[in-house]
């Protein structure tokens, strides 16, 4: 991404409503919708049909394939980087395999894991995104990253050690729960330390340098809202599904398609015919009927083979047969695959900066 000359201007990654809307607005709007049906969302057990098909299928496990457009759907990339791309997935797999065949919940807390890594880095991403114009003393970088750290740590600490939560994030006990009422609010003293030191860097660097940093600071006060009341605060499986889905998947996208979208006008010549079609005028709608369609498939396998708990939403799959038994080892994981590729190879393919970034 190329960096913003005039060092008074914001530092947005496409545009300032493109950012705003896509990027920054989701967790503000994702708390509001909470916000606003309290009863609906702080502690029931139920989660409507369609509401949980737009949210998981449509966000979720779509933003999963957006991934495809930086990596596979990239012919230059994938010539220059077939090893990484082929050997995760291959590893991915084959360690799921293992981990299932010693024991299923195993398999699922390690996913759950990967997955929170995930999710916690991609906001530690997005800061450093917003950061990247900033000339600031190591010690203000040092706040930045511990407060965006702590916005996402400490509501997973609270999971692990505070009360139980009514919701969980893949199955049933796949976070260790262990409560402890000293560290629970040792936690929480530290957790409001660091959000009164950021606010005092904040003024500081105001005053000093007579301008606001607004994505950045934007994007740590959406992350530290949504994962504390997505997770401490509501204790309702629609309330963590919401603002956890809306806050992490529809900005991901966005970056995909920003990022993609830029080099695609850089490397026009090298392209594939995929890449001219997606990135052309009205190419937005094959962008997100693609990885729409993909998510569909995927959690359509996912109920024929294994749930059976949506028939009337995937009827496609509907005559499937159920799968038990020892062929689980291998098809768990193999449904599994897109969403450990991603989050393990989204830690390689944002790294550098030879990578068109």
């Amino acid at each position: 991404m190329i960096k913003n000359e005039n060092r008074t201007a914001q530092p947005w990654l496409n545009s300032a409503w493109s950012d705003s809307i896509f990027i920054l607005l989701p967790p503000f709007l994702s708390l509001l919708l909470v916000c606003l049906f309290p009863e609906k969302f702080k502690v029931t057990p139920l989660m409507p049909v369609m509401y949980w098909f737009f949210l998981v299928v449509f966000i979720d496990v779509a933003h999963v394939y957006s991934t495809l457009y930086r990596t596979y759907f990239n012919p230059e990339r994938f010539r220059k980087e077939s090893g990484l791309l082929i050997g995760i997935p291959l590893v991915c797999y084959f360690s799921g395999v293992l981990l299932y065949h010693i024991d299923g919940l195993l398999f699922w807390r390690m996913l759950a894991y990967l997955a929170v890594f995930h999710f916690i880095r991609q906001q530690y991403g997005f800061m450093r995104l917003y950061s990247r114009t900033e000339s600031t003393s190591s010690m203000m970088k040092m706040i930045d990253s511990t407060a965006i750290y702590t916005a996402t740590v400490y509501p997973i600490l609270y999971w692990h050690f505070g009360e139980s939560r009514n919701f969980n994030w893949f199955v049933a006990d796949d976070f260790i729960h262990f409560p402890s009422t000293t560290l629970t609010s040792l936690f929480t003293g530290l957790y409001f330390i660091v959000i009164v030191v950021y606010l005092l860097k904040e003024v500081w660097l105001s005053l000093k340098c007579r301008r606001i940093n607004l994505p950045r600071n934007l994007l740590i006060l959406g992350t530290f809202l949504s994962w504390y009341f997505g997770i401490v605060y509501f204790n309702g499986d629609m309330a963590f599904t919401t603002l956890n889905v809306i806050s992490h998947g529809i900005p991901y996208m966005a970056l995909i398609w920003f990022f993609e979208k830029k080099n695609y006008g850089k490397e026009t010549r090298r392209t594939g015919q995929l890449q001219r079609i997606t990135f052309g005028k009205y190419g937005v709608l094959v962008f997100m009927l693609t990885i729409l369609l993909l998510a569909y498939l995927e959690e359509g396998l996912w109920d024929g083979f294994i749930w059976k708990e949506h028939t009337h939403v995937f009827s496609l799959f509907s005559a499937l047969p159920q799968i038990e038994g020892n062929l689980l080892t291998l098809l768990i994981p193999l449904l599994a695959l897109p969403q450990s590729t991603h989050y393990v190879l989204d830690g390689f393919i944002w790294r550098n900066k030879d990578r068109h970034t």
